[in-house]
């Protein structure tokens, strides 16, 4: 089948010279099936996985309706999560680069109100956020929509999976007749089917699953005594191992317990639950992704809503109870076309739970994986970045090429040592390579960046 281009849609030319600078020409199928009807203002379902390029889809479409001269809130996008949120914020912000002042704003929670009142304040052309803050703020008469074009519904599994029901169903009584809405999920339930039937009777219905090739990952399985579960974790990942492991637990205190025990044995471990701050969950998160941290505990209810690229290997410390709660941990890997692994531990007792899973999974049995003989000489290497935290952030105007300006004008640190920087409101986070960590935290604090003397810390 021929691949269709960008070029063929009747984009705004600051939208297709973006799309040119960014490297893409040719659409993903979601985009190519949905983008036609989006752009015709019809309400659209698409159905599609992570990664299927469904946000540019949207974005694309909400920035191509937008009327950068008229100051209220014309798009409006809801996310499970706020991790999720300021993935779409960026990616809003990165096609809209030549579109002049085009204001993008994030509303989640676990941040105070204040800040995000006072931006409201001075409007917004596009909101992205949780569905509990978006409702704060409609409650408390600090978020108006009654301009607003389109609504999104991004990752409506998720959020109904996470309990967000009533707060859409809220939501959605504030929203303005006529709009657009589009439902993006990468599996119908009857809670998505339920909130696709309040659109429009001519709504488009778009399903690229069936086309999307099966993620390549390897599932084996090392018989374990329950009692040797962590000795034996710690063995696999140093033998099997790649440069980036989530390791998932079925409890909070079962991943802060594997945590510190990974710590304990060398390795760079940062675990995720839920009892974690929302800056915390942050700090753990940036050093994941930026190859900081080779590892991260997570629990299920903690890891929803992420979309973390190049897990080389997922690690099952004990196997979860539902078989769908399985396949949605070992989907972290094999991403992208790569291929994936994904080791359990399984002991005595779990012997029923992963004949549920292999029978739901329809694959036949999983390859058994053998203990290794003994450990080899360390654990994982250690990660190459180290990660700084800066005490300022987008609100304080900065962009990424200040900060790499302010690492490489005063020493020999050059743009090659410079890793991932991650633009927050309040601070910023930059993954350097150890070997010049204390060169680059002496730099950042003896001289201003952009005008402004800045604190800057190891991130922990």
């Amino acid at each position: 089948m021929t691949e269709k281009t960008f070029s063929e849609l009747a984009l705004k030319p600051q939208l297709l010279a973006r799309l040119e600078a960014m490297g893409f020409a040719a659409m993903t199928p979601v985009q190519a099936a949905s983008l036609p009807a989006l752009m015709a203002g019809k309400d659209v379902v698409a159905q599609g996985s992570t990664g299927s390029g469904k946000t540019a889809a949207f974005a694309l479409a909400c920035l191509q309706r937008l009327d950068s001269a008229a100051f209220h809130v014309q798009s409006l996008v809801l996310c499970p999560t706020r991790e999720l949120a300021e993935q779409v914020a960026q990616s809003v912000r990165d096609l809209a680069k030549n579109l002049s002042n085009t204001k993008v704003l994030t509303l989640c929670g676990g941040v105070p109100l204040g800040p995000q009142i006072g931006s409201l304040q001075h409007s917004a052309h596009f909101i992205v956020g949780t569905p509990g803050r978006v409702l704060k703020h409609l409650q408390k008469g600090t978020l108006h929509l009654h301009g607003l074009d389109i609504v999104v519904f991004d990752e409506a599994d998720r959020m109904l999976d996470m309990g967000f029901a009533e707060e859409i169903d809220a939501i959605c009584s504030y929203l303005p007749q006529p709009r657009q809405t589009l439902l993006f999920s990468a599996t119908f339930p009857d809670g998505v089917q339920n909130l696709a039937k309040d659109l429009h009777a001519d709504a488009v219905h778009v399903d690229v699953t069936a086309h999307e090739a099966a993620p390549k990952i390897s599932q084996q399985w090392c018989g374990i005594d329950a009692k040797e579960r962590d000795h034996v974790l710690v063995s696999l990942l140093a033998h099997f191992g790649g440069e980036r492991n989530m390791v998932f637990c079925n409890t909070k205190i079962e991943c802060a317990e594997v945590s510190a025990r990974l710590c304990r044995e060398g390795l760079m471990a940062v675990t995720l639950h839920g009892d974690l701050e929302q800056q915390q969950r942050t700090q753990t998160l940036v050093r994941f992704a930026n190859g900081s941290a080779n590892v991260l505990v997570a629990s299920d209810v903690a890891a929803r809503g992420l979309d973390i690229d190049a897990v080389d290997v997922v690690f099952n410390h004990s196997l979860p109870a539902q078989p769908e709660v399985y396949v949605h941990r070992i989907g972290r890997t094999g991403r992208g076309g790569e291929a994936g692994r994904a080791i359990s531990l399984v002991a005595d007792r779990d012997m029923n739970r992963l004949h549920g899973i292999e029978a739901f999974i329809d694959q036949g049995p999983m390859s058994v994986l053998q203990r290794p003989d003994r450990s080899p000489d360390g654990p994982l290497p250690d990660p190459k970045y180290t990660t700084l935290e800066i005490n300022g952030g987008r609100r304080h105007k900065l962009r990424p090429g200040d900060i790499l300006g302010a690492l490489t004008a005063h020493s020999a640190i050059t743009g090659a040592v410079v890793g991932k920087i991650d633009l927050l409101d309040q601070s910023t986070f930059v993954a350097v390579h150890t070997s010049v960590a204390a060169e680059a935290l002496r730099q950042l604090n003896q001289h201003k960046v952009k005008g402004r003397a800045l604190r800057a810390r190891r991130s922990i």
